[in-house]
């Protein structure tokens, strides 16, 4: 079974910093692209960065660029979104995606096959 487990959110306030884990089983690590999306209230699921199976090169969104590190330890089989400077308008719950898919973009959401629960993180001002 492939289970995809989120944790590390929590309240912070503006310009500080979380570090988001996401702990992958049931799959060959290295074979899947995994990505990282957040969710805010009544907004649509956002991508923010992904690791390509293809040869592990990482990608991010423009929104996140510069600001958040995507990392993986494949020993582990984990995957981590390192988030600094943070903002309010970073609020939402994010969630790691993966895929049996390669990409040389962040791909949309229809692309990855396999969800975490999400993990809450929250920006005050």
């Amino acid at each position: 079974e492939v289970k995809l487990v989120e944790s590390g959110g929590g309240s912070v306030q503006a310009g500080g910093s979380l570090r988001l884990t996401c702990v992958a089983s049931g799959f060959v690590f290295g074979n899947y692209s995994i990505g990282w999306f957040r969710q805010a209230p009544g907004k649509e699921r956002e991508a923010l960065s992904c690791i390509t199976s293809k040869d592990g090169t990482i990608y991010y969104t423009n929104a996140v660029k510069g600001r958040f590190t995507m990392s993986s330890d494949k020993a582990k089989n984990t995957v981590y979104l390192e988030m600094n400077r943070l903002k309010p308008e970073d609020t939402a719950v994010y969630f790691c995606a993966a895929s049996q898919g390669m990409s040389d973009v962040v791909p949309p959401d229809h692309f990855f096959d396999y969800w975490g629960q999400g993990t809450q993180v929250t920006v005050s001002s």
